[in-house]
């Protein structure tokens, strides 16, 4: 245990989070993919930043680029507690032109080469690279230690998943020692494992560096005419071929809330994803545990009261029914199921909602009906809207997913309105 405590305090986590996210659709024109809402307290880069403090590293950093005022302003508020004066910190690196004037961070390499000379006056002796756009619970001083007992240049955390699947990620053909001998970028015909040919190792974008070791790579790939300045398309395949890639097992590092339960790992990076994830907190056992005490995912939390519910009469009572409710919402007669609404949000008498997620300070109108909904933050949902029972009526106004999930945003309502 002393050894990973060491591991641990010569590491810094570093948290690539300047990627929009696109394929969330209108949920990121504000906001990058990290900074948004998750779980009902909770923003997207809570998880990465949270395992790395549980894991015992007090050295982070975030690069940023994409609108990043709403993760910048998140973490300053929520992530402040750090003391210099113990030597640990949390940084916030925005793309600022440090090379020239007209370079922005060019791929998720880049974005590291970009920052090496604050990263040396850390004075670290291993770097771990993180993704901040997943939902997941993981030690990662298990991974650490795998790293040094391997004697590996590089360790990639790795997720099983069924061959036929695979070819929407970055995937491993590995040895018998889970030694890496390919990396290929979205296959069509992925390589199965030793072993079980059926499964292929998918890469989390989660990697482990000796820092003198990647520094030099870094150095010399900013050299390279034609590289993308990426980890996945560039570095690990280049350490795959000259130097010792190691995949490494989520299973073997993921925390979870009881033994039997399986590897919880979500990329919420699509509307129908991030609204699955979510309903799936209602349910009676959810695989992901918020309540677990032993590994907490630290957040900013605003000061609110406690969720109210009132109006008790027939078709105007307001309860909620395996649902979630944060602090400072008010349901005023509103029948309330299978959904999930974060902070300070208001409903009114009449409303029904059913599998809806809802954002912050968003408020439903009275005799609203939404079911299979989205609702982003600060939404105001008119009087009598009904969405979720015609899709192509839906589609008119509305960002209706592959799924049969609906994103409402204020200016989708406002054009609803203009309409009717």
């Amino acid at each position: 245990m002393e050894s990973q405590k060491r591991l641990s305090s010569k590491t810094m986590a570093f948290v690539l989070a300047g990627g929009r996210g696109s394929r969330l659709k209108q949920l990121t024109n504000n906001r990058v993919k990290p900074a948004v809402y998750f779980g009902g307290k909770t923003r997207i880069v809570d998880f990465a930043l949270s395992n790395a403090l549980n894991s015992g590293i007090r050295k982070m950093a975030i690069a940023t680029q994409y609108k990043a005022h709403s993760l910048i302003r998140h973490c300053q508020r929520g992530w402040s507690f750090f003391r210099a004066e113990r030597n640990e910190f949390l940084d916030i690196l925005p793309a600022s032109q440090q090379v020239n004037e007209e370079k922005w961070y060019a791929g998720t390499a880049d974005a590291v080469t970009q920052n090496i000379e604050i990263i040396d006056s850390y004075g670290i002796e291993y770097i771990l690279i993180l993704a901040g756009d997943h939902i997941y619970k993981m030690d990662y001083e298990v991974m650490l230690e795998e790293h040094v007992s391997t004697n590996a240049d590089v360790t990639v955390g790795c997720l099983t998943v069924d061959r036929e699947e695979a070819s929407a990620f970055g995937v491993m053909a590995v040895d018998e020692e889970l030694r890496v001998t390919s990396f290929l970028e979205k296959p069509a015909d992925p390589p199965g494992m030793p072993g079980d040919p059926d499964k292929t190792l998918a890469s989390m974008g989660i990697y482990v560096f000796k820092w003198s070791y990647l520094r030099e790579l870094l150095l010399n790939d900013q050299e390279l005419e034609g590289s993308k300045h990426d980890f996945g398309g560039d570095i690990i395949p280049y350490i795959v071929k000259n130097g010792r890639a190691q995949a490494h097992r989520f299973t073997e590092s993921c925390v979870k809330h009881k033994a039997t339960a399986e590897a919880y790992w979500r990329d919420v990076g699509t509307v129908d994803a991030y609204w699955r994830a979510n309903i799936d907190l209602t349910n009676f056992d959810p695989d992901l545990d918020l309540w677990d005490k032993n590994w907490p995912i630290w957040t900013y939390s605003e000061v609110a009261p406690p969720a109210k519910f009132i109006h008790d009469e027939e078709n105007r009572r307001g309860h909620a029914l395996s649902s979630m409710v944060a602090g400072g919402c008010i349901i005023s007669g509103t029948e309330i199921r299978n959904s999930l609404l974060f902070t300070n949000v208001r409903t009114n008498s009449y409303a029904q909602l059913e599998e809806t997620v809802v954002l912050p300070h968003a408020t439903i109108g009275r005799h609203a009906q939404l079911s299979k909904c989205v609702v982003d933050a600060r939404v105001i949902v008119p009087e009598g809207m009904v969405v979720g029972e015609d899709p192509k009526e839906d589609a008119r106004f509305f960002e209706v997913s592959k799924g049969g999930v609906t994103l409402i945003t204020q200016g989708m309502v406002d054009a609803w309105s203009a309409a009717q």
